[in-house]
């Protein structure tokens, strides 16, 4: 019985499965990223790390046709094998985990991570946690439809893999499990908590096993040099929050302008990658995942000039390789530009205040960190991930402040993170969470009522008044003689009449009803109910046939929404004490 009961403990499941999923997520960003290295090895000749210089020796032909050729490719292998003909991104990995109880498909996910691996080893100026986040979300995803698991337990899974992709990806597994928490898994909960550490913490030993324990960018540790550079600190978390929202509407302008591009879909990365090459000609520091960039603007290699035209042409490669198609994240683009914006406004305040600054290379990294944070809307990870690729702490104050100052900035002046942006444009909104999601799950016809208490267009105002005597509801819905819907009558409309009985044989139920009622249609869902009935202040809405027809079927009462709903809610709880 013991063991029994063991063996049933939804924790000791989690933790061992973390396990599980943790490798598999570890491993899987460890074979992204050599894809990425062999893609661009083939196609550039190399995979030595210092690819900026190199690319800036190639002959121009070279790039344009690997970004070209490279792009086309790309495309087509998206148009061919990945289901809705789209690479997925991090938002995919959010609206699973809010929207469709942590179910994601691995054939996505995997042709996905293929696809982003080719975009940027062709040069494709995008990012690879994205990438490499959703590849191990749908690794834990899979292991949970493979176990049947339930809802809850999918969704710490899809939080396991998460965890262990960006901490084996940044060789940061207190960064990797904070930011499961609070951008994929949207809480802190003890259930989860305990699991997806352990994921990151694999993730992370699988990642030191490959690479070594070292940070992403190797620099000399900085500090603050006075408390009153704050202000200094606080001018850079304000161009940091706007400079985010410019590079998220950028991107968003640009998929909008792909899209009227005239020919197939599978052909605009071609295009995109040409525009890219050609940026490249002049900045080879563009081209793909772009940390080299970032290291030496971390360790002060670029002049003013450089810097301030990085952070543009930065802004715009990923806007073009994003909006025309390429597979990739946004998390380390933001992360240089993030740096380049950092490392222009500190040179420009230590040429001011040269005895106050702490130096460009303090203000990069805190660029960084608000740049980043600002752009996916998670100023806690982002703040500790920063912190773990430069493994440097005593900045942490400063970072801190910035990251606060640009957080807000974008809140204020757009809304919303980068991915709850895209998955807006795509219909899917996250305010609701699982509640709304329940709520859409659930058809009207499915709900409503199919008596109606109905009059006809032509019946008389004594068979009125005594209809709505006798109404339970004290609303009778008018209709034509063929079932259409006409309008609705309440005693308050029938008020000025109620009592006047001169008037019995000259008005009828047309005269008096208001026409044009609100109506639902059978295959709306409880979530449209709900809208309709808080809109309009009815309690008591017709749902007709269809909106072309309006033809009456039936009603849906308030009541009846909110006892469908809370039932749902009832079931949904049992499933999740049923455990596995």
């Amino acid at each position: 019985m013991r063991l029994r009961r063991l063996v049933r403990n939804d924790q000791l499941i989690l933790s061992v499965l973390a396990v599980v999923v943790g490798g598999l997520a570890g491993v899987g960003t460890v074979l992204l990223r050599q894809g990425i290295t062999l893609v661009q090895s083939i196609s550039f000749g190399t995979s030595a790390g210092s690819f900026v210089d190199y690319a800036a020796a190639l002959p121009w032909w070279h790039i344009l046709s690997v970004t070209t050729l490279g792009g086309l490719a790309v495309g087509l292998f998206i148009h061919y094998a990945i289901p809705g003909r789209r690479p997925q991104s991090m938002a995919s990995v959010i609206a699973a985990s809010a929207l469709h109880g942590g179910r994601m498909s691995l054939r996505t996910g995997i042709t996905t991570a293929i696809a982003s691996a080719a975009s940027m080893g062709v040069g494709a100026s995008v990012g690879r946690e994205g990438p490499a986040v959703h590849l191990g979300s749908t690794l834990g995803a899979w292991v949970a439809e493979k176990l049947h698991l339930t809802r809850p337990l999918s969704r710490a899974l899809l939080g396991c893999g998460a965890a262990a992709a960006v901490a084996a990806s940044f060789n940061a597994p207190i960064a990797g499990a904070l930011f499961a928490h609070e951008v994929v898994v949207g809480h802190f909960a003890l259930s989860a908590f305990a699991p997806i550490v352990i994921a990151s913490v694999v993730g992370t030993i699988i990642s030191r096993v490959v690479y070594g324990d070292f940070p992403a960018f190797n620099i000399q540790e900085q500090s603050l040099t006075s408390f009153l550079e704050f202000p200094a600190v606080i001018g850079l978390g304000i161009m940091c929050g706007f400079m985010a929202i410019i590079f998220m509407r950028s991107i968003m302008y640009t998929q909008d302008c792909s899209a009227k591009i005239p020919g197939p879909a599978w052909l605009r990365p071609a295009v995109g990658g040409f525009i890219v090459g050609v940026v490249a000609l002049q900045f080879p520091h563009v081209l793909g995942v772009g940390y080299e960039a970032t290291g030496l603007a971390l360790g002060q290699h670029f002049p003013l000039a450089l810097l301030l035209a990085l952070v543009v042409v930065k802004t715009f490669s990923t806007a073009i390789s994003l909006g025309t198609g390429f597979g990739g994240g946004v998390f380390t683009p933001s992360l240089m530009i993030g740096a380049m914006l950092g490392g222009a406004y500190g040179i420009v305040v230590t040429s001011i205040f040269p005895d106050l600054s702490s130096g460009a290379s303090a203000y990069t990294i805190i660029g960084m960190g608000a740049m980043a944070a600002a752009v996916l809307g998670a100023p806690i990870s982002t703040t500790l991930i920063v912190f773990e690729l430069t493994d440097d702490y005593p900045l942490t104050i400063a970072v801190m402040i910035a990251v606060v100052i640009s957080s807000v900035i974008t809140q204020q002046f757009q809304g919303k993170s980068f991915f709850a942006w895209q998955l807006e444009r795509v219909g899917l909104d996250l305010k609701g969470g699982f509640e709304a999601a329940l709520l859409r799950a659930i058809r009207v016809a499915s709900v409503m009522r199919t008596e109606s208490e109905t009059v006809f267009v032509s019946s008389p105002l004594p068979e009125i008044r005594a209809r709505l005597q006798d109404s339970e509801t004290g609303e009778l819905f008018v209709v034509a003689e063929d079932g259409q819907l006409f309008g609705t009558i309440t005693l308050h409309d029938l008020s000025d009449v109620a009592f006047d009985h001169d008037v019995d044989n000259l008005i009828n139920a047309g005269d008096i009803a208001r026409t044009h009622p609100p109506a639902l249609s059978q295959t709306d869902d409880l979530e449209a109910a709900n809208k309709m009935i808080r809109d309009t202040g009815e309690h008591y809405i017709a749902v007709v046939d269809d909106q072309t027809s309006m033809k009456l079927v039936g009603t849906l009462h308030e009541t009846e929404l909110m006892t469908a709903y809370n039932r749902a809610l009832l079931e949904n709880r049992h499933e999740e004490h049923g455990g596995v």
